[in-house]
């Protein structure tokens, strides 16, 4: 049977959960950003190359 009274630790642990997902989506927002920036000078070195080609 579980206890009885005032849950324990639920601010901390929502908190906490609030802030690691915060983190994690700033990871994943900056490796989008990253893999766009890599996908435009990529994009702008093969017109290049094709430019040059010609």
């Amino acid at each position: 049977m579980g206890k009885s009274g005032k849950e324990k630790n639920t601010l901390a642990k929502a908190k906490h959960s609030k802030l690691v997902n915060r983190k994690k989506n700033k990871i994943k927002k900056d490796q989008e950003k990253r893999k766009e920036r890599l996908k435009a000078i990529l994009a702008q070195h093969s017109n290049q190359q094709k430019k040059e080609a010609k």
